[in-house]
């Protein structure tokens, strides 16, 4: 069975440049597999420039083609496991529709902080917060229009570490009938997870970084708090309980689709910026 490892460093539609180091370093950090190739997804690297919001979505045309590049790198390896090294949490779109091709009896498995059902009208314009929306088929209509396989249905998501949600978010997934828990006060238990889980041949996870609480782990977009978002909250979680979580889904279904999204390492960003204006790492050899 092949599996590939699908380095898409997209950042654009998260509205930071910080992702993309976040996805470049994330590579270097995972245990090595010779087993696993590393495909590439052709993200143009952050210049510096602000982007126009398009039709509701910031650097539309530019986030559309990271999407299709993506699809384009899918069909051409054929594989069938994706591990997504992200990028901010758009980066599941590609694979998981492409997964759900070869596996429509596939479940989500949404570890995240945020439902990411969000629509352009809503007043957000950062397309990450979409992606989830798009998948079920009922979000942004150029997105779900990207989608190459039926869209996933209601009771085959299941949220871990979701907090508190603005209300055209409840009122998005109480129109679908998702069945969701707020997890504020306690997390949905591991038993609950697995219950889930072993409902399905097949399973994607989806892993946004900021599911954890920036008071332990600090890269993460709530760490920084020289931004402002959408007023959504942080995340809760502790390592060792995402630790334990993830171990039993992997141990408990077939894990077939696994996205790391949001890595946000702001200090080793600026570090890496600090050698970086050194001449004595920067001179060439005479």
């Amino acid at each position: 069975m092949k599996t590939i490892r699908l380095l898409y460093p997209d950042w654009l539609s998260g509205g930071l440049e910080t992702y993309y180091f976040g996805a470049n370093l994330l590579q270097h950090i995972l245990p090595a597999n010779p087993k696993q190739p590393l495909v590439k997804v052709n993200i143009a690297a952050p210049d510096g420039l602000e982007r126009t919001v398009q039709d509701g979505i910031t650097g539309k045309k530019e986030v559309f083609a990271g999407i299709l590049a993506a699809q384009k790198v899918i069909a051409e390896n054929q594989p069938q496991k994706i591990i997504t090294i992200g990028g901010n949490c758009l980066v599941s779109q590609a694979p998981f529709d492409y997964l759900h091709g070869l596996y429509p009896d596939a479940g989500i498995i949404w570890i995240d902080a945020h439902p990411d059902v969000s629509m352009s009208k809503d007043g957000y314009p950062n397309a990450h917060a979409m992606v989830l929306a798009a998948l079920l088929g009922q979000g942004e209509k150029d997105m779900v229009e990207m989608l190459s396989n039926p869209p996933f249905k209601p009771n085959e998501l299941f949220y871990v570490g979701l907090q508190n949600l603005h209300d055209y978010q409840a009122e998005f997934l109480d129109r679908l009938g998702v069945d969701y828990k707020i997890q504020t006060e306690q997390f949905v238990t591991v038993k609950e997870i697995e219950t889930f889980a072993q409902k399905f041949k097949h399973i994607l996870v989806h892993l946004d970084i900021d599911v954890l609480d920036p008071q332990y782990f600090h890269s993460t977009y709530f760490a920084n708090h020289e931004l402002v978002g959408d007023g959504s909250d942080c995340g809760r979680m502790r390592m060792d309980l995402l630790a334990q979580i993830l171990q039993a889904i992997c141990h408990s279904t077939n894990v077939v689709g696994f996205t790391i999204a949001e890595y946000l390492p702001f200090d080793e960003e600026k570090l890496s910026k600090m050698f970086g204006s050194l001449e004595l790492f920067t001179e060439e050899q005479s």
